[in-house]
């Protein structure tokens, strides 16, 4: 049965050795839930979708000033573009998930190279644990002088199981691509070892409320 882990995502500076869990519900056409947590140890995987449907890419807005500058031994990323949600994102419907969900990983992508988790806390419900652990994970990386460069993600496919009716809980298996992370210290001195870059499978739970999508649970799919 696969399982998931809630180190998907997560910069290495803070990743919890704990947070595991096992999947509640198998993402192969079953119906909503959530995962519940387990003591398996944590892995990874080589992600394999059956979907060959590319996510929908969400939009940036331009920056304020000057042009756009990655991260790099010289310090922060500079004038990195805002995502910009979908029109279609915000439709009750299997396309609009689809929308939503590359438009939520495009928030944490910029949550990674910029430290701010404004967009990603909106969409997101904030109390789960693995949520806290990512928030608190990226603001580890950007206190006292910290940033990291790269990391950025893509989400080249997105499976999602559409469930009928009102009020449900959709499950969407997502292919995650990750750059690979540098980190760097105040002053510009290499932090702790580079992470690699990651091709992962993970599962997302989302639910539409009062005119909006919110990810209810997420993981990554091991095993």
């Amino acid at each position: 049965m696969p399982r998931l882990t809630y180190a998907a995502l997560l910069p290495l500076r803070a990743r919890p050795a704990a947070i595991v869990v096992v999947a509640a519900v198998l993402l192969s056409g079953c119906q909503g839930g959530s995962p519940t947590a387990g003591n398996s140890e944590t892995h990874t995987t080589t992600a394999s979708p059956t979907s060959s449907v590319s996510s929908p890419v969400a939009s940036a807005a331009p920056p304020s000033s000057g042009a756009y500058k990655p991260a790099d031994a010289s310090g922060k990323a500079q004038n990195v573009p805002v995502p910009v949600m979908p029109e279609l994102a915000k439709e009750n419907s299997k396309a609009g998930l689809e929308a939503f969900i590359g438009y939520w990983y495009a928030t944490y992508s910029y949550a990674i190279e910029t430290g701010d988790l404004t967009a990603w806390s909106k969409v997101t419900d904030t109390t789960l644990p693995v949520a806290i652990a990512h928030r608190d994970s990226v603001k580890l990386n950007y206190v006292e002088g910290r940033w990291m460069a790269g990391g950025r993600l893509t989400v080249p496919v997105v499976e999602v199981s559409w469930n009928s009716g009102s009020d449900q809980i959709h499950s969407s298996r997502v292919q995650v691509l990750q750059e690979p992370i540098r980190y760097y210290d105040a002053g510009g001195t290499k932090g702790q070892e580079d992470s690699a870059a990651t091709n992962t499978a993970d599962a997302v739970f989302a639910k539409y409320v009062a005119g909006s999508w919110q990810v209810t649970d997420y993981g990554s799919i091991v095993g």
